[in-house]
C-alpha cells in the first residue's frame, strides 16, 4: 500500500473565520477540540503514514500535550508554525517534510520529489470518518492527476437538513450536470507540479461569495490571471447563476442551468487555470462536507453529534467500505513541534 503525508489546515490567518470570536479549530464538538478530532480520524487511515498540523504552533502543542490524546495517536505527528496565508503554510509545510528537509525546509530536488504526494484536510470537520478518508484517498490515486478535489453528493448530505423538528445544516452545492455535489474539504495534491499555486489562494480566501461586486471581482481576476481565460469565467459563471436560482427555490430553472456544466469541462478549465492536471472526486459518504463555518452549525453540530455519526456509520455500512478497526494499544506516536520557521511568506 502506498501512504501519503497529511498536512491538517489550522491556521488562523486572514482567510479563516472566527467562531464566538475564537479559531474554529480550538472549539469543542463531542467534547474536544475539532483539530484533535480530525488528527485523530487520521490515525484510522491506512493510507496515512504521518500527521503535520500548521497553525498557532504554542497553542497546538498545548491542546495535543494531554494523555488521553497522546494515547490516541498512532502515526507520527508534528506540529509546524503557520505563515501569513493558507498557500504559503501548505507550500512551506510541504518544504519541510521532504526527507532531510530540517526546520527550514527546501524544494524538491528530484522527479521522486515532485511527484510526491500529500493529502490537505481542514481542521474543522468534526464528522470526518476513517472509511470516508480512506475510500477518497483511493479514488484519487486512481485518478491519477496532480490535483484531486473531494466533492460529496447531495443525497450524502441530505441527513443532515433539518428534520422532525431537529435543527440542521443546510448545504450549499455545486450545481453539475452529474448532479449537485458539496466540495468536501479533501485535497490529495502534488504540490510540486501546481504552476499556478496562487489560483488555489485565490479561490480560497473568495469561497464565500455572495456579493456580485466580490463574485465579479474574482471573475476579473480568473480572466487576467495566467492560465485563466473566458472558458473558466464562463462555468465559474453559470454555477454561481446555478447556485443563485437554487437558493431562491427556483430548483427548475438552476437544473437547465447546471446541465451546461458537465464536470469533465471543470476539470479541463481548472486545469488550464492550475497549469496541472486537475480531477474531481465524488464520494458517497458526506463527513468530510460538514465544516463548521458559523455559530448555528455550531451548536447544531454539538447538539446532533451522536445522532449524525450514526448516519455516517449507516452509509459506510451501505456502501460496503471496511470498518476500521482501532489499532491495539501501544507507544505513543512521537510529537515533534517545528520550532523555527524561515524568514518570511515565502510561495
Amino acid at each position: 500500500m502506498n501512504q501519503v503525508p497529511a498536512i491538517v489546515a489550522a491556521g488562523d490567518g486572514k482567510a479563516a473565520k472566527a467562531i464566538h470570536g475564537e479559531s474554529k479549530v480550538y472549539l469543542e464538538v463531542a467534547g474536544r477540540p475539532m483539530v484533535v478530532q480530525v488528527v485523530v480520524a487520521l490515525q484510522g487511515v491506512p493510507e496515512i503514514s504521518e500527521v503535520w498540523v500548521v497553525g498557532n504552533a504554542e497553542r497546538l502543542e498545548g491542546v495535543f500535550a494531554t494523555d488521553a490524546v497522546l494515547s490516541e495517536l498512532t502515526k507520527p505527528l508534528y506540529i509546524v508554525p503557520q505563515y501569513g496565508n493558507l498557500l504559503a503554510n501548505a507550500w512551506q509545510t510541504f518544504r519541510r517534510m521532504l526527507p532531510g528537509a530540517g526546520p527550514a525546509g527546501r524544494d524538491p530536488e528530484d522527479d521522486a520529489e515532485r511527484e510526491r504526494s500529500v493529502l490537505y484536510v481542514s481542521a474543522d470537520l468534526p464528522f470526518a470518518v476513517p472509511e470516508e478518508l480512506s475510500a477518497f484517498l483511493a479514488a484519487a490515486t486512481a485518478a491519477d492527476c496532480d490535483y484531486a478535489l473531494g466533492l460529496s453528493t447531495e443525497e450524502s448530505m441530505t441527513p443532515f437538513y433539518p428534520e422532525d423538528g431537529q435543527d440542521g445544516i443546510e448545504m450549499a452545492y455545486f450545481n453539475t450536470a452529474e448532479g449537485r455535489v458539496r466540495q468536501n474539504n479533501l485535497h490529495l495534491v502534488k504540490p510540486a507540479r501546481l504552476g499556478n499555486r496562487q489560483a488555489v489562494e485565490d479561490m480560497y480566501e473568495h469561497r464565500y461569495q455572495k456579493e456580485l461586486g466580490q463574485m465579479l471581482g474574482l471573475a476579473y481576476r480568473i480572466l487576467t490571471n495566467e492560465g485563466g481565460g473566458p472558458r473558466i469565467v464562463f462555468y465559474y459563471g453559470l454555477m454561481h447563476l446555478a447556485l443563485r436560482f437554487d437558493r431562491a427555490g427556483m430548483r427548475g430553472v438552476a437544473d437547465r442551468i447546471r446541465r451546461a456544466v458537465p464536470l469533465a469541462k471543470i476539470e479541463r478549465a481548472c486545469s488550464s487555470l492550475l497549469e496541472a492536471r486537475f480531477r474531481l472526486v465524488v464520494t458517497e459518504i458526506g463527513g468530510s462536507a460538514i465544516d463548521i463555518d458559523n455559530e448555528h452549525d455550531l451548536e447544531v453540530a454539538r447538539a446532533r453529534y451522536d445522532d449524525w455519526c450514526e448516519v455516517l456509520r449507516g452509509q459506510v455500512e451501505q456502501l460496503g467500505l471496511a470498518r476500521v478497526l482501532p489499532e491495539e494499544a501501544g507507544p505513543p506516536a512521537a510529537v515533534e513541534v517545528i520550532e523555527t520557521a524561515p524568514e518570511g511568506d515565502l510561495e
